[in-house]
This record gives C-alpha cells, structure tokens and sequence, in this order.
C-alpha cells in the first residue's frame, strides 16, 4: 500500500462476491469432489483473489495418486492447486482498495517472516512456511483465494491469465538459473525437455546464456524445445553423445532421472556449476572424486525468493510465448480429469480453467 492510500478499518469486497464457491477437492488418495464452500474474509494485509487460471503441476499430480511426496502426507481433505493468476476482488484491512479489479499472478508461498531463514532473505526455506496446495494448506482449485497483498503481483494486459499462471513454474526455472550463476556468454546443458525443462531454457536466455543445450530422449520434444529458447537439442541414449565433450559452465537438472544427473556432472567443465531441479529417487550415487577433482559445485534449489518481477519482465521479452507451453484445459469441474489424464510426447502444461 502507498503512502497516501486510504486506510481501511476492515474487509472491503466487490459487489459481486458470493457468499460460497465452488471447490474441487481431494478428499483422499485417488478421490476428488466437487464442494461448496464459504468464501474466504481476506485477513488484515491480505487479499481476497477471483481465481481465473490454475496450472497442473506434477506435485498436483503425485499427491492424487501417491497421496504424499516425502513427509507431506495429504491427512484430511485437500484443495490442489498452486500455479494461480486471478483478479483482486476484496482487500482486508490495511490494503488499498482500489486494488479491487487488479490483475494478478500470485506467489504461494506464505513465510512466517520471523524466523533467522525468512529474516536473512531465505524465506523459501522457512521451517513454518505455509504454500498452497502442501498439506494441510488449501490450495486453488476454487473460485477464490486469500494470499498477503505483497505476493500478489500486478500482470499487464501483455501477460494472459493463463501466462500468469504459469509466472509460478517459471520462477523455479528463473530461480535455478540463478543459483547457476549465469551470466551474458553462459554456456549451459539442461536435462529434460518438459515444461520446466522449456522455462528453464527461458530463464537462461533472459540471464544472457548464449549456448543452452537441451538433452531428452523423446524426439518430439527435442523438436520442440527449439522454440522455447534452446539453441540445440541433444539425444542423451544416442551411442554417439559424450557429454564429457561439452564442457559447459552450468548444468541444470529437470527431469529427475539418475542417468541424467550423472552424465551433467560429466559435462562440466572444471569450476563449473550443477543445479538439482526434478525430483527424483531419495538417494543417488554421486562421483564424489570428479565433483572434488573438478571443483564442482553441486546444489539443489527448493521453491525461489523474489523471482516475480523477473519473471514478469522476462515473460514480456520478444520472441517469449508462455501460452504456447499450454496444451490442454479443463474447467474446474473436470479437475480430476486433468490430474489423470495421459500426457502425450508433446503435452507441456494443463490448465485448470476457473474462470474468465
């Protein structure tokens, strides 16, 4: 809120706002329901968000099928959903009303802003954070959400909804390239041609990297991957690859795949930098004497810090289509279908359609 915005004593909220809404919810592994629901009061500091697109994750995914990833265990019923764009419908006290009509991507996550993570600029890593869609926190599968004016970013008419939806997955990618350390000349290999493989390539093009290899078995997807920022695509089961040859400054991992990781750390040059980004098996062998004989730096990332308005500058740059990335929708009440659908070689992103 400005300086000179007018203060509020309580909850302001369009006119149209409904008293219940609809919700697609998980009630356990494997089962989805649509429900009513209240709509939520926007707390003091906080907004209350129309929702207008949602993006399918793989998260989204694992927790309707697995009903857990890790120690996230889905224990009571659960609203899915992270990756939201929307419009401000209602602002709790101390928010600027005339927000109200404003379009949106919103940051999920919810820090507690006390602890030494959140007070020393690692929020991402807050042992009390709380992020849509991780259990026992709802996430967007509804007409509407609260979330702290702050981590509610303006999107220009240039970025659709559904563009700003994905603003989320794109922060990972744009988070990953920067723990990378690239910079304009960069020259980095990204394992996996998915859509956080083809944002990641955004986000190095954008930090200035002028070589980004994409390797993925699938040769549709290699195909593919041309027009989402790689400069060459490569086949990593061809008998012909040696990834040993590359010696790239930075290897970004996306796919979650052992073989992947492996032949990264290869494809290093001495000094260089190795960033673990899908999720894979809970342990992996490492070549302990090439990471130390080269000076490898290893890392992993977990969800970005203060990426939004990188990422909504670098989703306007020329040549930069984030609605390509989308192919399938489904309304709300066919959100289970989206979580079970089969993705083709070619599918990239699903989004949930909430409303326009």
């Amino acid at each position: 809120m400005s300086a000179t915005a007018p203060a509020t004593t309580g909850p302001v909220l369009a006119d149209d706002v409904p008293a219940t809404m609809r919700a697609s919810v998980l009630l356990r592994q494997g089962e989805v329901e649509m429900q009513e629901r209240p709509v939520p009061t926007p707390p003091p500091g906080e907004v209350l968000v129309r929702v207008r697109s949602v993006g399918v994750c793989g998260s989204d995914v694992h927790y309707y099928k697995e009903g857990r990833i890790g120690d996230f265990v889905v224990e009571q019923p659960l609203i899915l959903g992270h990756e939201v764009s929307g419009v401000i419908a209602g602002v709790g006290e101390g928010v600027d009303p005339s927000r109200i009509g404003e379009r949106v991507a919103v940051e999920p996550q919810r820090p507690c802003r006390t602890c030494r993570q959140c007070t020393t600029g690692h929020l991402n890593l807050c042992p009390d954070m709380k992020f849509y869609a991780t259990p026992p926190i709802d996430g967007t599968f509804c007409d509407y959400v609260t979330a702290p004016a702050e981590f509610a970013f303006p999107i220009p008419d240039a970025i659709s909804d559904h563009a700003g939806a994905l603003l989320e997955p794109f922060s990972v990618g744009m988070w990953a390239v920067g723990k990378a350390g690239l910079a304009p000349g960069s020259r980095v290999l990204i394992a996996g041609a998915g859509p956080i493989g083809a944002l990641t390539a955004i986000a190095a093009r954008s930090y200035g990297a002028t070589e980004i290899i994409v390797s993925d078995p699938v040769a549709s997807r290699r195909e593919q991957i041309l027009g989402f920022g790689a400069t060459s695509a490569v086949d990593p089961l061809d008998p012909g690859f040696d990834p040993a040859a590359l010696g790239v400054d930075a290897f970004i991992e996306c796919s979650g795949a052992t073989p992947a990781l492996l032949a990264g750390l290869k494809a290093l040059r001495p000094g260089g930098t190795a960033v673990m980004v899908g999720l894979g098996a809970e342990t992996m062998p490492i070549p302990v004497q090439e990471v130390m004989n080269k000076e490898i730096v290893l890392t992993g990332i977990f969800r970005y810090v203060d990426t939004w308005p990188k990422v909504i500058a670098a989703a306007q740059a020329p040549g930069v289509d984030l609605d390509a990335l989308v192919t399938a929708e489904f309304p709300l009440e066919e959100a289970e279908a989206a979580l079970t659908q089969v993705p083709g070689e070619s599918s990239l992103k699903t989004i949930v359609v909430v409303s326009r």
